[in-house]
């Protein structure tokens, strides 16, 4: 026994031995696809069971048609840049691997982490089990590339820079818009009135500023869904019920409720100012205070939504 170790050196060594071919069994999986799928066999013997000495970021997911998890294609596309994007660079190691398990290959991995919403990121340590900071907020980061990134980075030490494919649309969009404006020039070079026009200009800024205003460059940084829907009673959710977050469809009604009280100020403002008669004024001026009471109390609902215990109301 004194000659050979003993029987903890050949437990080590044995242990030494699984290691490196469940690592070796992973490289070989990753250099072929940056997310790895896994079913419940292999995820419990490759990520649940010891010794591991790397780290596993899970995305489980519901990806399959019948499910009509859009938020989970969403989140889906996201992940795979952040994996490509780890993959692929000079810095990639062994030290951490992406993986992914889909409800219908491994609804008993749902069951034994007692998970029932989708998508949901978990980190796995290397050394212990996941801890509550190893579950990513989805609701309040959203699934941006960039900002998985940033919780990786935090759980795991393992920074990433995300490398997005190429988008053509903004400058093709850009290049449409300037195409259009030249056209117009050349056909109207001689009667350059309507680049005076106030009007024009006014409704431009306008739009400008309420899509500002309504939360797109909220979106576009944080990346969060569309909506929620409750996995246990199919209720869709339009606004978040939290003041840090919020998601796609409440920009879009924040919006149309900001447009609304635009409008009524709009025409409260042209009543008073116009030289139409005093029956149109009218008209005028009680559709502008109807759209501004009602958009504005809509407004103040979303807020007391979101803001609890919030005393004021409008109506």
């Amino acid at each position: 026994l004194a000659g050979c170790g003993g029987p903890g050196a050949v437990g080590q060594r044995r242990k030494e031995m699984v290691l490196s071919e469940k690592v070796n069994q992973l490289m070989e999986w990753a250099s072929k696809r940056s997310v790895i799928r896994m079913n419940g066999d292999k995820f419990r013997r490759l990520v649940k069971a010891p010794p591991r000495n790397y780290s596993v970021i899970v995305m489980f997911t519901a990806l399959q048609p019948h499910r009509q998890c859009v938020v989970c294609k969403q989140a889906d596309e996201e992940y795979q840049i952040l994996a490509n994007s780890w993959r692929y660079s000079s810095a990639f190691t062994n030290k951490i691997f992406f993986a992914m398990v889909d409800f219908d290959e491994g609804s008993d991995v749902f069951q034994m982490l007692n998970m029932n919403s989708a998508p949901t990121f978990i980190n796995f340590p290397a050394k212990g089990k996941p801890k509550r900071g190893d579950t990513y907020e989805l609701q309040v980061r959203g699934f941006a590339a960039e900002q998985l990134a940033r919780w990786v980075a935090d759980r795991t030490d393992v920074h990433i820079r995300v490398i997005r494919p190429p988008n053509y649309a903004g400058p093709l969009m850009l290049g449409l818009l300037l195409a259009v404006i030249g056209g117009l020039v050349y056909l109207r070079g001689s009667n350059l009135d309507f680049l005076y026009n106030k009007t024009g200009w006014a409704f431009a800024a306008l739009c400008f500023v309420l899509a500002m205003t309504s939360g797109q460059m909220w979106n576009h940084i944080r990346g969060p869904p569309y909506a929620h829907k409750n996995p246990h009673t199919g209720q869709v959710n339009y606004i978040h019920g939290s003041s840090q977050a919020q998601f796609v469809a409440e920009t879009h009604i924040v919006l149309l409720f900001n447009g609304g009280v635009t409008l009524g100020m709009v025409l409260l403002h042209e009543a008073a100012t116009s030289d139409m008669d005093v029956g149109k004024r009218k008209i005028m001026c009680i559709a502008g205070i109807g759209l501004v009471v009602l958009f504005f109390s809509w407004l103040l609902s979303v807020f007391r939504s979101k803001y609890h215990g919030y005393p004021y109301r409008y109506v």
